[in-house]
């Protein structure tokens, strides 16, 4: 059985000075590799039979606006072999594409799609980086931290004009509030307040 120290044990000896920094958080090991380097990372991870990566299990991207380098990119890695789990991170800009995973694990080109469109984060080499969950023409990115509340406009088939528009977004919504209990703390109150009626 492979543990998580074992594992990050491993992965320092297989890949050298391409680990900028490795920490164990939640049982899980995390990688921060330089973004260059990431395609060389996950071969060896993926073809070390003492670490055994076959499987890439995710890719997404994570905004933090205050940094200069504001994304990061998260792979998240399976051994089936181990049954352990690695996870590595770059960081890039708005500016500067991430070399692309899908030569090593094929899975990686409709991840990266993904994440090309919520976050706008560019994937040099992808064999086909267009939209996949957005629209065609949607304009921005709608998991940036810094992406209009509301969007921009929304796009629906209108019936008398026989074909799509695009409308300015507008959420009308009435003032809600929530008290944020769980249903067992509501479940104490009514149960005391039967105690109080017998």
């Amino acid at each position: 059985m492979l543990t998580v120290e074992d594992l990050k044990h491993e992965t320092l000896r297989a890949l050298g000075t391409a680990v900028v920094q490795s920490t164990i958080e939640l049982g899980e090991l995390s990688l921060w590799v330089p973004r260059t380097r990431i395609a060389e990372v996950l071969l060896a991870l993926r073809d070390d039979p003492d670490i055994s990566m076959n499987q890439l299990m995710d890719v997404c991207g994570v905004d933090y606006p205050e940094r200069p380098e504001r994304f990061e990119v998260v792979y998240q890695l399976l051994s089936l072999r181990y049954n352990v789990r690695v996870r590595v991170r770059i960081q890039t800009d708005e500016l500067t594409p991430v070399p692309t995973a899908t030569g090593v694990f094929s899975s990686a080109g409709w991840f990266e799609r993904e994440v090309w469109d919520l976050f706008g984060i560019t994937f040099s080499g992808h064999p086909d980086l267009r939209r996949i969950l957005t629209d065609d023409g949607f304009e921005g990115h709608p998991l940036r931290k810094d992406f209009p509340l509301t969007g921009y406009v929304e796009v629906r088939y209108d019936e008398t004009q026989k074909r799509v528009i695009y409308e300015p977004v507008k959420l009308p919504q009435d003032f809600r509030n929530f008290d944020f209990l769980s249903p067992w703390e509501g479940m104490t109150d009514v149960q005391l307040q039967r105690e109080g009626e017998k």
